[in-house]
């Protein structure tokens, strides 16, 4: 029953439509059909050029991500698997949002929400990671997507370290890891596309350069 509650509440958190919802009140467009149809924060300032509108569906989805792990932590206290398990199913359904006809953003900003709470190790290595590929390649998915891949490796890497600083504690190294794989693998799923695009496009620049 625990596990149900808390995979149902991270769903319903993370299937908030932030980024449909601000974008149409503000700019009256579906985001799901305008420039790369992401429902997230970065796709809502490039349709709306609005920073107040970007940052304020970075925040909401950050939220989600915060109140899908705080529930399960105050009703059960001491079990990490709960709260993982409930930042889980946020990501997934706001990557994959069933109010959107499974269209949704790509889960960075409530994963960060979540790990902020019970795993900030993970969140303060992608951050890190994020930066140093972001300064190397200045291209904000590919960044995105190599930080992801590598805070896959350092956890697999770190595993006492990851879950010294896991909150709570988790009962063993092997939950840890396994939540925060498919979490990682989850949010990689939606840089498929983009990835494509980017290399395809850069393939493009180099014929044109030749």
């Amino acid at each position: 029953m625990e596990y149900l509650f808390s995979s149902v509440i991270g769903y319903l958190f993370g299937s908030f439509p932030s980024a449909y919802l601000l974008v149409k009140k503000f700019s009256g467009v579906d985001i799901t059909k305008e420039g790369s149809g992401n429902v997230g924060a970065y796709n809502s300032l490039e349709v709306t050029k609005s920073k107040f509108v970007g940052i304020s569906v970075f925040l909401l989805d950050f939220i989600k991500g915060v109140l899908a792990v705080l529930i399960p932590i105050l009703i059960f206290p001491n079990e990490f698997i709960y709260p993982a398990l409930a930042l889980l199913f946020a990501v997934f359904s706001h990557c994959y949002n069933p109010w959107l006809q499974f269209k949704g953003g790509r889960g960075l900003a409530t994963a960060a929400g979540g790990a902020i709470i019970i795993f900030p190790f993970l969140l303060v290595i992608w951050c890190v990671l994020w930066v140093i590929f972001y300064i190397m390649r200045k291209d904000i998915i590919l960044a995105n997507f190599i930080a992801t891949a590598f805070s896959l490796l350092v956890v697999f890497g770190t595993t006492s370290i990851a879950i010294k600083y896991a909150y709570p504690r988790p009962e063993n190294i092997s939950i840890l890891v396994m939540v925060c794989s498919a979490i990682l693998i989850l949010i990689s799923t939606k840089h498929i596309e983009p990835l494509k695009e980017y290399f395809s496009e850069l393939k493009n620049n180099r014929k044109i350069k030749k």
